[in-house]
């Protein structure tokens, strides 16, 4: 689903016009500075937290060794901060569940997405 597909899902949901729907999701999710509330957030430290969804919080990464791969030279990669999400139980994958016939080394098939 893309942005425009969004706007039309929330328009359908709520009733709102096509307008304000993307109004709505572009005070969301703008990335802008001060337009978009989970950007603006995540810029000024604090995670958003949406119950039964998922996370949004900065998250840290930690210098390391890397490779320059044309000349093999090491160089140290600086730490850094970036984005992530992390997605709510009802929206995380399910666990795995085994048959007792299958072969333990193939997965079974585990269903995706948020679940009611």
């Amino acid at each position: 689903m893309n942005k425009t597909e969004l706007i039309e899902k929330v328009a359908q949901k709520t009733g709102m016009t096509l307008k304000d729907s993307k109004t709505v999701v572009d005070a969301i999710f703008s990335t802008v500075p001060k337009q978009g509330i989970i950007a603006s957030e995540l810029k000024s430290g604090r995670k958003v937290q949406i119950t039964g969804f998922g996370t949004f919080q900065i998250r840290k990464r930690k210098k390391r060794e890397g490779r320059n791969p044309q000349t093999g030279e090491t160089i140290e990669i600086p730490a850094t901060k970036f984005p992530a999400f992390s997605a709510g139980r009802r929206c995380a994958p399910a666990p795995r569940l085994r048959r007792a016939s299958s072969n333990p080394r193939e997965p079974s098939s585990a269903s995706s997405g948020c679940r009611p």
